[in-house]
């Protein structure tokens, strides 16, 4: 019997996937490189978009509304991060098509690459603060060192024996490592790009200071808030703040050059830069707003202190044109709102905004400025990355959700929600049950809750900050052995009970009591 031995020039050769499937893993690591450069240039240097950016965008301008309306019910306000990683994904399951199909015929990784760089560019260059030469140059770079990754890697790939069609050993390794190095390069340039933007940003925006308002409203006294736990706050914090929107990454305008324009029918046309609206009176709100894709019970809505210069000053400077029936706020990545001029002057005092629970705005929230008004669902007023606001008719424009299936008015409707406890809950034979209610137009008169269709019974009440803010509401319920449904529901302050027909959010707000089932234990 003899002994054998391995020495280390006898190692197993390196194993790889068949060509094919090496060449598709070669296009998806190339692709993935071409994308982060794209991150990482947009990071460095301010005139250039992200890339990723500009053609999510176009997916979710051009989606159906079912999509959004999906991506909104599973993602919620992380909707944008799932788009964005699906925008990525896509890209890098085209780049691996794009290796299998190059790995017989080149000509398509040079094609492929060049009609990435042509669409990326398209994208980009209607994008904020976009410099075309840059951008153009910029994503070219990126475009083109992904193609090279990629003709680098099949020509590994391909220096094989003919028989066999497998690469010897050494260009196994020189491929694996290609790969390797290329991975690790697109994604450090992805993640070093995407926070050399939001650190950009942020720089920004923390050396400016909010100043002192005009009119100031008291921090929420111990009436304005019921000490129950499980509760929303009854000003929510802004990092706790709901965020829906179509922008796929938060636009960051410098504020140096930032203006907001009064356009359309006015006297006279305005251009207000940062330092012109902090030099007018600001003045101090706590308003409830809330997006006309909240389920009923959802958490799309919430409570915060706004500061902002009042939208009637604003126009009253232009001079409104008596045939302007309508208000259009335009941001700066084009999306659109529009609502009846009359909301601006009928008392409810909507406020271009500039600063949320006494900062500045965050940039996911409208830095530099925004609209607020009172008793509108977001779509058609709540307009961040404000830039525009144009004075027209009703008749002469249809705002961005408009032709999506939406409602052309969007007043808020009176709602109640159950925070605690939780549906599905096991709960004692006595237990407390709370929530908000907001009906930012009116006020909120009184809240009820009851148990299994029986008699409704008054719940407790927040002292209200404002008529325009949400209140808190708790209550007792007694309940006997089994399993109990609990509903809830609000009357605004005209007397109005809140309908109890259950309507899907479009075309213009969900409807219906808020209900949880329990087990009392």
């Amino acid at each position: 019997m003899t002994e054998e031995t391995t020495t280390g020039t006898d190692r197993p050769p390196l194993r790889l996937p068949a060509p094919i499937g090496a060449a598709a893993l070669a296009g998806a690591v190339a692709a993935g490189l071409a994308l982060g450069l794209t991150e990482l240039l947009a990071g460095l240097f301010e005139g250039i978009p992200s890339a990723v950016s500009a053609v999510g965008s176009f997916i979710v301008d051009g989606a159906p509304s079912f999509v959004k309306d999906f991506a909104i019910n599973v993602f919620g306000t992380a909707d944008k991060g799932a788009l964005a990683i699906g925008t990525a994904v896509v890209g890098v399951i085209i780049g691996a098509l794009i290796g299998r199909a190059g790995l017989r015929r080149p000509w398509l990784g040079r094609a492929a690459f060049g009609g990435f760089a042509l669409l990326g560019i398209a994208a980009a260059a209607g994008q904020v603060n976009a410099n075309l030469p840059m951008t153009i140059v910029g994503i070219s770079l990126a475009a083109g060192a992904g193609w090279l990754v990629l003709h680098f890697l099949l020509a590994a790939l391909t220096s094989a024996d003919p028989l066999d069609h497998a690469p010897a050993d050494p260009d196994r390794r020189k491929l694996i490592g290609g790969m390797a190095g290329a991975g690790l390069v697109a994604a450090g340039a992805g993640a070093v790009g995407r926070q050399l933007i939001i650190a950009r940003s942020e720089t920004v925006r923390d050396k400016m200071a909010l100043p002192r308002s005009t009119t100031t409203v008291a921090p929420p006294g111990a009436a304005a808030s019921l000490d129950v736990p499980g509760i929303t706050p009854i000003v929510v914090p802004t990092k706790d703040f709901y965020r829906i929107d179509t922008a796929l990454v938060v636009p960051r305008p410098d504020p140096a050059t930032w203006r907001l324009g009064i356009t359309g029918k006015v006297d006279r046309e305005l251009s207000l830069s940062m330092d012109d609206l902090l030099a007018m009176d600001l003045h101090e709100r706590y308003v409830t707003i809330a997006c006309v894709s909240n389920r009923v019970g959802g958490d799309l809505v919430g409570n915060a202190k706004w500061t902002g210069v009042k939208l009637t000053e604003v126009l009253d400077r232009a001079g409104v044109d008596p045939a302007a029936g309508q208000i259009v706020p335009r941001s700066v990545d084009g999306w659109t709102a529009g609502f009846p001029t009359e909301a601006a002057y009928d008392g409810r005092e909507p406020l271009i905004v500039v600063g949320m629970n006494g900062e500045m705005l965050p940039p996911a929230h409208g830095f530099p400025a925004r609209l607020i008004v009172p008793g509108l669902y977001g779509y058609v007023s709540a307009t961040k990355w404000l830039q525009e606001i144009e004075l027209t008719t009703w008749e002469a424009f249809d705002a961005y959700w408009i032709p999506r299936g939406w409602a052309k008015e969007g007043p808020i409707k009176t709602q109640s929600r159950i925070d605690t406890p939780g549906s599905g809950s096991t709960v004692a034979p006595s237990f407390v049950v709370a929530g908000v209610a907001w009906s930012p137009q009116y006020g909120i008169e009184g809240v009820e809750v009851r148990v299994d269709g029986g008699p409704w019974k008054r719940a407790e009440v927040s002292v209200p900050l404002d008529h325009t803010a949400w209140v808190q509401w708790q209550a007792t319920v007694d309940v006997g052995a089994g399993s109990h449904e609990v509903e809830v529901r609000a009357t605004d302050g005209t007397g109005q009970p809140q309908t109890e027909e259950r309507t899907a959010p479009r075309p213009d707000g969900a409807s219906g009591y808020h209900k949880i089932r329990v087990t009392t234990g």
